[in-house]
């Protein structure tokens, strides 16, 4: 009996002695140290949930040892040297970590870690935020340290990427991006939309303020939101949103969250892009069985499964190469204290491969993805494989109305964007719409009610065709103060200038001319214009017609002298009339009658001349007076009317801008504040300095006679013609708006005394486009350009600049050059104005037709008078002729004898009128007959 009990024990102590070495043959001893971050609790959690497991599971064959270490993320000397103590306490106890297992996320606490395990030479599995280069500390490592300090990234870290695909997807020029705890975002500033054309601000969740947050964000003109964070945040910021109106057309919302939740807000009526991750359905079991048997029930729900298998796969991973044999073979056994370091002693820990033996472990694991499966492929670039679902939904008073499925997103840097069809989420962004400012200058802005947009002009089919461009739309305010803009003494703006610096604005739109000052505070696209400068606006000189203008020649006293000349005549004793005896003989017998002799007069002065001179010498005296007074008379009249038909339409008093400021008849000025009056000012102000200059150069009693006599001169060096100019126009006084200009220059008298206006070339083209009595003057000077001007170093610049150009190249501006300029309909119809080079008009000689008329009129009536005379009123006197017996005379050519009278009762005294013929000789037979005194034959 005893020796049975003998055997009997014997067997229990072999039993146990067998187990105990079969135990010790597949359970591994693994020392871990876990360094994690405060406010991480979903990693301490889940990787206590993996421990637990690991225990739990024997078969898995692990023992491990972990010690804790957790450090602020800003305190790095504080994280330093808690790691330092608790890695010295280790290697005191003879007891080396197998493995650093990090979870810190980001800032210091991380690069802490980071520089410890790497100085260290400590084999390392990093869940750290960051992609390639993002880890300071290890950027610099070579190919061996690379194989077992090894980086895989969490879900958290590879989301956001999501943002990017989304922004090139929808062309997106703008974003506000809003992020909670759960997201670190403090390396993606640079690197998240990096090479993107879109102008972004990346922001954590102001919580407390979270209204003025986004009212912030809205004065920075951004319009897209994208929200990462809880489903509870992204309510929170989407009801502040509601509150400031901000979910309307103008605006798209994204929210992007890790929760499996459902979107919910207070939202009225809007529609948001809500993205969260989906589980995979092979690995829905295992998560479920995790969930239930080891509480795996920290949030976020896919956090919390990266961090599980993170932790497992880790030291599933150790154990395997602790069991092969390769952990030994590395020397992954030498280890040296904080204090031993010095910067050049580091381990080597050559052949020590725990990237490759984590892809082995992962692909040959027994155990399944919790949520999805891990990809190793380098620090930066590994990661959890998962899916993102992407819907529209529709809120409808607080509550989804509709969800509608868009597409999916396979998580990854590389990944694109799976849509369920073709351009369903065109329809789905903000309406790009701009604020315009502009400040009105007929044709390029002005009001316009039956315009959609209030205003119309040459600018505002500019803008509409940009717009169709590159696919925006704008809203137009006017400047304050209806003005570009100046800037005052103590360099502040105002008008459209201050509005885009204020950044009330995204684009200045008008006939805006570019100055230095101005692309001082703000940018400037292509011209869209041809260069303008100034010129002068004058009324056109209008020369006043007279049908009877030449008339006007003589003055009045002339005239009446030459009347009174003209009827002033007599009769002398020894004319004809008084001795007919004596002039019997002679062919030519004229009785200088009153008629006769004013009939003479008249004739004299024309080139048909004055006809039978006076036969007396004091008749002809007078006549030969008559004939040289006439002479000089005729000869100074077309000499002067000539010049005084001419002369006015030579007149151009005002040619340039020299002519106007060398005269003070005509006062001059340009608005008052408008570009046009600071070019004068200034140019005031640079001959006063240089005038200063010069004097103080002259004055200098440094100099020595020789530089001081090069400097003496007698004439002024320095042109003084703008001082002169500018204090002339604040003399005149400054127009304060265009149509006053207007006015001013046409109440002139003449071109010759009034008003001139000094403008733009733009502004003077239309008012002489639509005012028949102005007109430029000279050649323009100080030309600039129109562009748009938009805020300082905005993107809009190089996309206007690049419609521009393609509007360029259509010809498209010269149509509209051609609508708003030659076909414009105020285009007044004038009358061409008279040409130097033209004849005289029928406005200042149609006097001469009108006598002509005049006197045929009077001679028609005078004609019917004595037709109507002699035919009815005359009485006929009968006088009976006696038959005689006559001798016969001779008849010359007008049928009278040689000594009587011809058939017009002119006496011929035997003298033939006309070639001195003989009359052949006939005796007539005089019958009675009755003969009529005063009849014509």
């Amino acid at each position: 009996m005893y020796l049975l009990r003998i055997r009997m024990k014997t067997l229990c102590i072999f039993f146990m002695y067998s187990l105990h070495q079969c135990f010790a043959q597949t359970t591994q001893n693994i020392v871990v140290l876990f360094v994690n971050e405060e406010g991480n609790e979903v990693a301490e959690s889940s990787v206590d949930v993996a421990l637990t497991y690991i225990k739990k599971n024997n078969k898995l064959g692990i023992n491990a040892e972990v010690t804790k270490v957790s450090g602020n993320r800003t305190d790095s000397a504080g994280l330093l040297e808690s790691l330092c103590k608790v890695y010295n306490a280790m290697l005191e106890r003879n007891e080396p970590p197998h493995l650093v297992l990090d979870t810190t996320m980001t800032d210091l606490a991380s690069e802490t870690v980071k520089s410890f395990t790497q100085a260290l030479a400590l084999p390392t599995i990093s869940a750290s935020f960051g992609q390639e280069g993002d880890l300071r500390q290890w950027r610099t490592i070579d190919e061996d340290e690379k194989k077992y300090l090894v980086q895989i990234c969490p879900p958290a870290d590879i989301i956001p990427e999501i943002i990017r695909k989304i922004v090139l997807q929808q062309n997106i020029t703008n974003a506000a991006i809003l992020f909670d705890e759960t997201f670190v975002m403090d390396h993606k500033y640079k690197s998240l939309l990096q090479n993107v054309a879109t102008r972004h601000l990346i922001s954590a969740i102001d919580t407390p303020r979270i209204e003025a947050q986004l009212q912030r964000l809205r004065s920075l003109d951004l319009v897209n939101f994208f929200i990462l964070g809880t489903i509870d945040n992204i309510k929170l910021v989407l009801d502040a949103a509601q509150k400031n109106a901000y979910l309307n057309r103008k605006f798209a919302w994204h929210a992007i969250t890790q929760d499996l939740g459902e979107l919910k807000c207070n939202v009225k009526n809007g529609t948001i892009l809500f993205v969260k991750p989906v589980v995979n359905a092979n690995y829905q079991n295992r998560l479920g069985q995790i969930k239930t048997s080891y509480q795996l029930n920290a949030k976020p729900e896919i956090a919390a499964a990266f961090y599980f298998d993170f932790a497992l796969h880790s030291l599933l991973t150790v154990k395997n190469m602790i069991t092969d044999g390769s952990w030994q073979k590395t020397n992954a056994t030498n280890f040296i204290t904080c204090d031993e370091y010095d910067g050049k002693n580091i381990p080597k820990r050559v052949g020590l491969d725990l990237e490759t033996a984590l892809k082995k472990e992962l692909q040959d694991s027994a155990e399944p993805p919790t949520y999805g499966p891990f990809e190793i492929i380098s620090n930066g670039f590994s990661q959890m494989e998962f899916d993102m679902t992407m819907s529209l939904v529709d809120v409808r008073d607080g509550a989804p109305d509709k969800t509608t499925p868009v597409g999916t997103w396979a998580a990854g840097l590389n990944s694109n964007l799976s849509f369920l069809e073709n351009g369903i989420m065109d329809k789905f962004t903000s309406a790009l719409v701009y604020r315009v400012v502009v400040a009105e200058q007929i044709p390029f802005v002005f009001r316009d009610e039956n315009s959609k947009k209030g205003y119309s002009g040459y600018c505002i089919d500019l803008m509409d065709k940009i717009g169709e461009v590159l696919r925006f739309e704008y809203e137009i305010q006017l400047a304050t103060g209806n003005v570009f803009g100046n800037m005052d003494e103590q360099g502040k703006w105002n008008g459209l200038i201050k509005d885009l610096m204020d950044k009330k604005a995204d684009i200045g739109l008008g006939s805006i001319s570019v100055m230095a000052e101005r692309e001082n505070v703000i940018d400037f696209t292509v011209p869209y214009y041809d260069l303008v400068g100034i010129t002068i606006l004058m009324k056109v000189p209008r020369v006043p017609t007279s049908l009877f203008k030449f008339l006007t020649v003589l003055e009045d006293e002339v005239w009446m002298c030459i009347l009174a000349a003209y009827f002033f005549t007599r009769w002398s004793p020894y004319s004809y009339q008084n001795n007919r005896e004596k002039y019997k003989d002679d062919e030519e017998k004229r009785e200088f009658n009153l008629k006769e002799c004013l009939w003479f007069c008249m004739t004299s002065l024309t080139p048909q001349g004055g006809g039978e001179a006076p036969k007396n010498l004091s008749g002809r005296l007078v006549a030969a007076t008559w004939w040289l007074f006439g002479f000089i008379i005729i000869a100074s009249y077309t000499a002067n009317l000539a010049a005084f038909l001419t002369v006015s339409r030579l007149e151009t008093p005002i040619e340039s801008l020299d002519d106007l400021s060398k005269q003070y008849k005509i006062q001059y000025a340009p608005l008052n504040g408008s570009s046009s009056a600071t070019y004068f000012e200034r140019m005031a102000n640079i001959e006063a300095r240089f005038y200063e200059i010069w004097k103080d150069m002259s004055l200098n009693d440094s100099l020595s006679d020789i530089e001081r006599a090069k400097l003496a001169v007698w004439d002024y060096p320095v042109s003084d013609k703008y001082t002169k100019m500018w204090q002339a126009m604040k003399e005149a006084g400054f127009p304060s708006t265009l149509s006053e200009a207007a006015e001013r220059v046409k109440a002139s008298e003449s071109s010759t005394e009034g008003f001139a206006y000094l403008g733009d070339a733009t502004d003077i083209k239309y008012l002489e486009m639509t005012n028949c009595d102005l007109k430029p003057v000279g050649e323009e000077f100080s030309r600039k350009p129109y562009a748009l001007a938009v805020q300082q170093g905005s993107p809009l610049k190089d996309q206007l600049n690049t419609a521009i150009l393609q509007l360029l190249n259509r010809r498209e501006l010269e149509r509209l050059k051609e609508k708003w300029w030659t076909k414009n309909p105020n285009r007044a119809k004038c009358e061409q104005q008279e040409n130097q080079s033209d004849g005289i008009s029928i406005q200042n000689i149609g006097g001469v037709f009108i006598v002509i008329f005049v006197g045929i009129g009077l001679a028609c009536i005078t004609l019917a008078f004595e037709y109507w005379w002699y035919k009815y009123r005359k009485v006929a006197k009968v006088v009976t002729v006696q038959e005689a017996d006559v001798h016969p005379v001779p008849k010359n050519a007008f049928g009278a004898d040689s000594f009587g009278k011809n058939k017009f009762g002119r006496e011929t005294f035997g003298k033939e009128t006309f070639g001195k013929k003989k009359a052949e000789k006939f005796e007539p037979k005089v019958k009675p007959t009755k003969l009529y005194q005063g009849s014509h034959y």
